[in-house]
């Protein structure tokens, strides 16, 4: 990768470098199989800083067509996605990378992440969010370009995660 990364500071957790962004896209960075309002924006500025990348069950088979211009998303094929999520996160480095997760297919995604130094954040769109990946996850943010926003303004995941 020959981007900058982003340097987080984050208190509890400590220094974060993210180089990576992996990403379910149903129901996470989508409501109803369309990206929601503001997250093609937030993910076109972050590809400036980081890797990103999206890996999905696509339930509405529309993230190839709403990604379009920004990544390819890696569909799932197997039907224990769960496992899948956390086998295809564990190819990086995982204190680099921040995940973002809203179901109950993203838990072991999320919590490899949380419990290999990286940071891993629960989003809700509206369709909901599973409590074990938001038990996995280091916090929990309404909407995915809030969530997004908290990568391209760290001093927002600081204030939260303070004690």
């Amino acid at each position: 990768m020959n981007r900058s990364g982003i340097l987080m500071d984050i208190p509890g957790l400590g220094t974060r470098e993210i180089r990576i962004i992996v990403s379910d896209y149903t129901g996470t960075l989508s409501c109803g199989g369309r990206l929601v309002p503001g997250v093609r924006e937030k993910l076109v500025t972050l590809l400036g800083l980081v890797d990103i990348r999206v890996v999905s069950s696509d339930s509405f088979g529309t993230a190839d067509e709403e990604l379009a211009g920004i990544v390819k998303p890696d569909i799932l094929s197997t039907n224990r996605h769960d496992a899948e999520k956390q086998d295809y996160v564990k190819e990086f480095e995982l204190k680099h990378v921040a995940a973002f997760g809203n179901g109950n297919n993203d838990r072991l995604l999320l919590k490899a992440v949380k419990e290999g130094g990286g940071l891993a954040i629960a989003v809700d769109n509206g369709e909901g969010c599973a409590v074990d990946a938001l038990i996995n996850a280091h916090l929990f943010v309404v909407g995915a370009a809030n969530a997004l926003n908290l990568l391209l303004e760290p001093r927002g995941c600081k204030a939260t995660l303070r004690f």
